[in-house]
Order: C-alpha cells, then sequence, then structure tokens
C-alpha cells in the first residue's frame, strides 16, 4: 500500500508542474484549438497512468529480481558465467527500454531509413551489454572505477576522430537514453545484489558509477556504426 501512495506522489508532483505551465500558456498567449488541447488533456491523464503503473511495477517486481540474480550470481563462482549473464540482462532490458526505442524511430525518421530502427537498438543493446558486464567484472577484481572510466572515454573520443560528424551527437544521445527508467533501475538493483556479496562489502561503494559505466557502451556502439555506414 506504501508503494501506491509513493508512486501516486511521484508520478503527480513530475506531471502536474508541465500541465499547470501549458494551461498558463494555453489561456496567456499560445490559445492552441479546443479539441487540441482537449487531446493534451486526455494524454496527460493517459500518461500518468501509465507512468505509475509502470513504476510501481518496477519496485515491486523489477528491483527485487535484480537484487536477488545479482546476489545469486556471484555465487556460482563462475566468472564466464556473472559476464555471460551481465551482457545478456544489460541486452535485453535496453531493448525494451522505451527511451531508446523514441530515438531509434526518430533517427529512422531523419535518415530517410539509411539507419534502420532495429540496427540501431541492437547495437545500442550489444554496446550496454558489454559494458554491463565489465561493470560486474569490475566489481570481482576490485578494478578502481576511474581507469575503466578514462579507458572507455579514450576509445570514444578516438572513434569520434573517424566517424562522420552527423554521428557523434546521435552517439551522445544513445548513451543519455539509456539511462530511461527501465534500464537504470535493474541495472542498479543488479549491481547491488552483485556488489552485497562480493568479498561481503556493503553494496553502495561499489555500486556507484554502474551506470555510467554501462552508458558508454552505446556510446562506443553507435560510434562504430558511423565508422561502418560512413
Amino acid at each position: 500500500m506504501n508503494d501506491i501512495k509513493d508512486q501516486a506522489k511521484e508520478v503527480i508532483f513530475a506531471i502536474l508542474p508541465i500541465t499547470f505551465v501549458i494551461i498558463i500558456l494555453q489561456y496567456t498567449i499560445i490559445w492552441l484549438p479546443a479539441d487540441v488541447f482537449i487531446q493534451f488533456l486526455i494524454s496527460v491523464f493517459m500518461v500518468s497512468l501509465g507512468l505509475f503503473l509502470f513504476l510501481l511495477g518496477v519496485h515491486i517486481g523489477l528491483l527485487p529480481i535484480g537484487e536477488m540474480i545479482g546476489s545469486t550470481l556471484p555465487k556460482t563462482k563462475k566468472i564466464s558465467l556473472i559476464l555471460f549473464f551481465g551482457f545478456l540482462l544489460g541486452f535485453v532490458v535496453t531493448v525494451a527500454e522505451p527511451d531508446v526505442r523514441v530515438l531509434s524511430s526518430q533517427i529512422d525518421d531523419v535518415s530517410g531509413g539509411d539507419i534502420s530502427q532495429m540496427v540501431l537498438i541492437y547495437s545500442v543493446a550489444i554496446g550496454l551489454g558489454i559494458f554491463a558486464a565489465l561493470s560486474l567484472l569490475r566489481m570481482v577484481y576490485n578494478i578502481p572505477l576511474k581507469w575503466l572510466l578514462l579507458g572507455g572515454y579514450a576509445v570514444v573520443f578516438v572513434l569520434a576522430a573517424f566517424t562522420p560528424e552527423s554521428f557523434i551527437p546521435i552517439s551522445f544521445d544513445a548513451g543519455g537514453v539509456t539511462t530511461g527508467p527501465m534500464a537504470v533501475p535493474f541495472i542498479l538493483a543488479l549491481g547491488v545484489g552483485v556488489a552485497s556479496v562480493i568479498r561481503g562489502k556493503t553494496s553502495s561503494s561499489d555500486s556507484f558509477g554502474l551506470v555510467a559505466l554501462a552508458s558508454i557502451g552505446p556510446i562506443i556502439a553507435v560510434l562504430i556504426l558511423g565508422v561502418i555506414y560512413g
């Protein structure tokens, strides 16, 4: 019951401000046609309901299962298994990420079909999956986060030198959209579960920076696409 109340408050505080701003603009400056404004109000209600159900599902289902999987994998003591499932889970959760699909559809329209929607989605998913696995590997071997971040962005800047300019903003947008409402909670929960088991540490120190590292993968993946298409 507390989860329902908390998610309802979160959705209300997220949606109401922009709704009030648009209502004020409607009756002061823009004066949209009545049918368009009514469609906006209906859409606000549908978005609020959908976001409420989505966040509720994340908190009562996605986060607990992510932590359980993360805490179970290290007990197998098989690095290959941890890396495989880290990649697989990162891949599938990115394919399901709504923000990635929005970006891919827009790029498909802008490029005239040169970069298809599914090619971009799967490329971004592969990139995030690889770096999600590397994030888990960092926890296993206690590798300092700064070195992985420096190495990852060094690869980004080298690839950017060989990639057409039009792909560079797309690549960084791809890194941004993977930090959406589907991927982030699950990746963090997975990291918390793994970090809580490995070496008997608390999960807080190792789980920080997980999303920052994982988001480098989509940037590199899209830059490689740029090299190929270029």
